[in-house]
């Protein structure tokens, strides 16, 4: 059998299967979710001045910043659990998130004084990001995990990994709620390197357990 022949029979064969990855990656996604929000409630819950805090751009671009970067995780993720599917074309995705994170900024150093920029950066709530972004990550990056073993990724490596991205960005935005440091700087640091060790986990997670 020719290996397009054979790609092509286990796409054939994961879309038979019930339920689809696609399919089970949602509902991974929608429990997985709801068990991040409740450890996020028993362990940190929002910060008291929500109702002003929603004025701010800077508060708002954090959500806007974790939201994009959960979304294309996700839909790479899909990609990556269908052996047909050229992850080369949807990895083109990720330049929206980097996009708004460079926008971003450029904003900031453009309107805060360098001497602030340090201080800016370093926040006060930097280890409790790299603590809690992983903690609340735990159970969509296990849910997604089982979800895409109903699939056949070809690179499970790539695979684990993306849904590390996925589960870090969507654990970053329940977590972005209660952190009180909102500059793009700070964002870009911290909340790019919880994200970044979720993303390693995953990496890690599915070589063991998406090969096949």
């Amino acid at each position: 059998m020719k290996t397009d022949d054979l790609i092509h029979a286990l796409a054939q064969d994961a879309a038979m299967r019930e339920p689809s990855p696609n399919r089970a990656i949602g509902i991974a996604l929608v429990t997985g979710g709801l068990a991040a929000a409740a450890v996020f409630a028993m362990l940190l819950g929002p910060r008291d001045d929500i109702p002003m805090a929603m004025h701010e751009l800077r508060f708002v671009f954090k959500f806007i910043l974790t939201g994009s970067l959960a979304a294309v995780a996700v839909n790479m993720a899909a990609g990556a659990v269908r052996p047909a599917t050229s992850m080369e074309r949807r990895g083109w995705l990720l330049l929206t998130p980097l996009a708004l994170m460079v926008t971003a900024l450029a904003f900031e150093l453009l309107s805060v004084p360098r001497d602030a920029w340090m201080e800016r950066l370093v926040g006060t709530n930097w280890l409790v990001c790299l603590t809690y972004v992983p903690l609340i990550s735990i159970a969509p990056l296990a849910a997604m995990l089982l979800a895409m073993r109903r699939g056949a990724p070809t690179r499970p490596v790539l695979a684990g990994a993306l849904a590390g991205l996925a589960s870090g960005a969507l654990a970053a935005m329940f977590y972005a709620a209660h952190c009180p440091d909102d500059s793009p700087l700070f964002v870009a640091v911290w909340y790019g390197l919880a994200i970044g060790i979720v993303t390693a986990a995953g990496a890690l997670a599915g070589h063991r357990l998406l090969r096949w």
